[in-house]
């Protein structure tokens, strides 16, 4: 079993990074100083392929894959801890799908207005196929803006090419909701089936247009595809990120009805400095090792940096 070399997605930029091929399952590890093994997209992953990590970790100490920790996950909804390894609690934002009418019973009236006023706005939300003019669509809205959330925008001034083959993984398993004003494409969700979860790779919408709450109304479509589809939950990646327990971004799906499911994550020391980064929680980087209270305050400053840089370049501009 040779180590050979495979491209993961590193902030939107393709990387090439040592790979370790096992049956189906496919293990990269990157990292300068520490070197973390992880399987290459485990949560786009159906279960099977990720049923045992014994072999995983058999085989990554006998070959020079040259990682110093090994980092596997239980799957959501199946968040009692099963093996014995060093372990921490990851969390995942998700939504307990029965009927589209149950979900919307549970919202607050301030997610319930903001869906209707997508209707208001005379925005429509379908699922609409993977196609050329689909592709189109979310180039100009990668390319709408720079900088998103206070931070640089991963995916700002990508191709037609590198769009449509970054967005055609899992195809078989994907479907694809468009919001629509006026038949232009304002936002979107890839929404990937995995198991019986339905979670969304992407979701994100013209920033001109958040006057029209798109997201919401994308959101809302979501559940609905969802309980179409019999799957039981809905998920949108991370509930909490960090140590940043009331960011924004938490506060609004918590409105929309999702909650936090905490389940396990694994870290599996391969090397003596494997075993020391874990003692010092250095394998999290500087977000590990600093006070949450420094690095949050850190984030505020980054955010604060783009919007005054943005709105420099928007000053120039006029």
């Amino acid at each position: 079993m040779e180590i050979t070399t495979h491209q993961i997605s590193v902030k939107g930029r393709q990387v090439s990074v040592p790979c370790l091929q096992l049956n189906d399952t496919r293990v990269v590890a990157s990292g300068k100083f520490l070197r973390v093994a992880f399987i290459h997209d485990e949560e786009w992953l159906e279960p099977a392929a990720l049923a045992d990590p014994l072999p995983l970790i058999e085989s990554l100490k006998k070959h020079h894959l040259k990682a110093d920790i090994f980092s596997f996950s239980q799957r959501p909804p199946d968040v009692v801890p099963r093996y014995q390894y060093p372990m921490e609690w990851d969390n995942a934002a998700m939504i307990a799908i029965s009927t589209y009418k149950d979900w919307w019973e549970g919202l607050p009236q301030v997610a319930r207005r903001n869906v209707r006023i997508t209707e208001k706005k005379g925005l429509t939300f379908r699922v609409t196929p993977f196609d050329d003019e689909l592709v189109r669509g979310i180039v100009t809205i990668y390319n709408e803006a720079p900088v998103r959330l206070g931070k640089s925008f991963w995916h700002y001034g990508k191709d037609f090419e590198t769009v449509k083959r970054e967005n055609s993984t899992y195809l078989d398993r994907s479907t694809f909701i468009g919001a629509y004003c006026e038949e232009s494409l304002i936002g979107f969700i890839k929404l990937v089936t995995v198991d019986r979860i339905g979670s969304m790779m992407q979701i994100l919408s013209m920033i001109k247009h958040q006057d029209k709450r798109t997201t919401n109304g994308l959101i809302a479509k979501a559940v609905e595809v969802c309980a179409t589809q019999g799957l039981g939950y809905l998920m949108y990646c991370k509930y909490v990120y960090g140590s940043n327990e009331s960011s924004l971004l938490t506060d609004f799906k918590k409105r929309n009805g999702f909650e936090r499911i905490k389940f396990p994550r694994y870290y599996v020391p391969l090397t003596a400095r494997g075993g020391l980064a874990l003692k010092i929680r250095a394998h999290h980087g500087l977000r590990g090792m600093v006070p949450a209270r420094l690095f949050n305050f850190a984030l505020h400053l980054r955010t604060k940096y783009y919007s005054l840089k943005e709105q420099r370049a928007t000053n120039t501009a006029e």
